[in-house]
């Protein structure tokens, strides 16, 4: 890491009382502030062949609590894959994983839709390299090395509705 790296000051936390409002033609789609998960359908399907910005719901490992992070899903050969940008740090979201694999696709990208997955961590070396190379070419990244030891990366399973 660079002698001169300063991370940036994160930003305040939004207050405990803030809830995310539903956009107007997505309301039916909601219930008493939790939304309500949709069964796959031919859209969503077409949706999931494309890598894209999504957010992603874990539970909390010690709050149990709903925890939502923007993130890129990776349709690479028909699967799904998460990966994010290489950090010392193990990210909370993939410690939340580790402790309860089931989480929450939000494609929020045209087709708006919430879909219950399942994690899997993917930590075997040559499993790592094979989709991690794929995920560089994507990026237009050339440090494959400091990716396999650095970055996070999940398979994800979605759950049949």
């Amino acid at each position: 890491m660079c002698e001169n790296y300063r991370a940036k000051p994160r930003a305040p936390a939004a207050p405990t009382n803030f809830k995310m409002r539903p956009a107007a033609g997505d309301r039916d789609l909601y219930k008493e502030g939790m939304a309500v998960t949709q069964p796959l359908d031919d859209r969503v399907r077409e949706a999931l062949t494309r890598s894209q910005v999504i957010d992603m719901t874990t539970t909390g490992r010690t709050s149990g609590e709903a925890r939502r992070v923007e993130i890129v899903m990776h349709n690479l050969g028909g699967r799904l894959y998460i990966s994010g940008m290489p950090f010392r740090q193990r990210r909370s979201w993939l410690a939340n994983i580790e402790a309860n694999p089931k989480i929450t696709i939000h494609l929020k990208r045209g087709l708006r839709a919430d879909v219950p997955a399942i994690a899997r961590e993917i930590t075997d070396p040559t499993e790592r390299r094979q989709i991690l190379e794929q995920v560089a070419r994507v990026w237009k990244r050339t440090d494959v090395e400091t990716m396999m030891n650095y970055s996070p990366l999940i398979e994800v399973t979605l759950e049949r509705a």
